[in-house]
Parts: structure tokens; C-alpha cells; sequence
């Protein structure tokens, strides 16, 4: 089992930064792909960003390739969402998932955890 801990939402301004957290338990952290996803109102979840167990595959959603940056410290067992540029289109709540799967993957039903959300807010 792993428990999801997201952090760092907030209000910013369009152009402004935000930086999120996902704090996972060990020791199956390391183990696993982990991926950003995010649901605006009225809308379903939409995959934004994923890594794999080793760090060494990374894949973005179109609309954030070149704002946002996925990363992972697995000695501190955490995930982080950089996010840069930011547009109103990016408010969302957000959400970090672990597959127990080690592997790069896009696809929302291969994670098995999930976190709880954090809301991003960006005004124009």
C-alpha cells in the first residue's frame, strides 16, 4: 500500500510558478512509475505528467510540455510537479497517482494510488 500526500497548491497569477508535492510511503515509493493528473470543473481527469520507478523515462500531456517539469527524489520518497508559465486553463485540482507498475505510462487506470488533491488556481 502506498499512502499520497499532495502539497502546493494555490492562487497565482498567470505567468507565475507553483511547485507541488507528493509525499509517498516507503518502501514501495521507489518501486513505483508516478504520475501528475488534474481535473478541471466540469471536466474529467486529464493526465498531465508521469515518470517511471528510475527517473530515467519521462512523458508530458501537449498542453504543459515546456512549462512543466516532473521529478523525484526517491531517497526523500517524494514527487514534485514544477510548474511554470502558468494559465488560467491550468486551474485544476491536482493529483499525484503510483503504479505498482515500474514502467513509463500515460494511462490513468494503471495507477493504482492515489492522492487526495491539491487545488491550483491561476488568474488572469
Amino acid at each position: 500500500q502506498v499512502q499520497l500526500v499532495e502539497s502546493g497548491g494555490g492562487l497565482v497569477q498567470a505567468g507565475g510558478s507553483l511547485r507541488l508535492s507528493c509525499a509517498g510511503s516507503a518502501p514501495t515509493f521507489s518501486n513505483s512509475a508516478m504520475a501528475w493528473f488534474r481535473q478541471a470543473p466540469g471536466k474529467e481527469r486529464e493526465f498531465v505528467a508521469a515518470m517511471s520507478s528510475s527517473g530515467a523515462y519521462i512523458g508530458y500531456a501537449d498542453s504543459v510540455k515546456g512549462r512543466f517539469t516532473i521529478s523525484r527524489d526517491n531517497a526523500e520518497n517524494t514527487a514534485y510537479l514544477q510548474m511554470n508559465s502558468l494559465k488560467p486553463e491550468d486551474t485544476a485540482v491536482y493529483f499525484c497517482a503510483a503504479s505498482t507498475r515500474r514502467g513509463f505510462t500515460r494511462v490513468e487506470s494503471n495507477y493504482d494510488y492515489w492522492g487526495q488533491g491539491t487545488q491550483v488556481t491561476v488568474s488572469s
